[in-house]
């Protein structure tokens, strides 16, 4: 019985071992999300409004007394 089992479970372990990874495909899919987000975290970054909010948090972070 105890032979089964460990025959069962080396299969197992075998079969979940097999290639899980990306394929190309995947990969370029991804990289032209990562590189889409980029770009429209770069327009919101660098828009007006946005860009006068970070510069007054930094320099009231900057003036503040320590």
């Amino acid at each position: 019985m105890f032979r089964k089992i460990r025959k069962a479970a080396v299969r197992l372990r075998g079969a979940c071992r097999q290639d899980a990874g990306m394929v190309t495909s995947e990969y370029a899919m991804g990289i032209i999300a990562a590189v889409a987000f980029a770009l429209v975290l770069y327009k919101v970054v660098s828009s007006g409004q946005v860009q006068a909010e970070l510069q007054d948090i930094v320099k009231k972070a900057l003036s503040a007394r320590m």
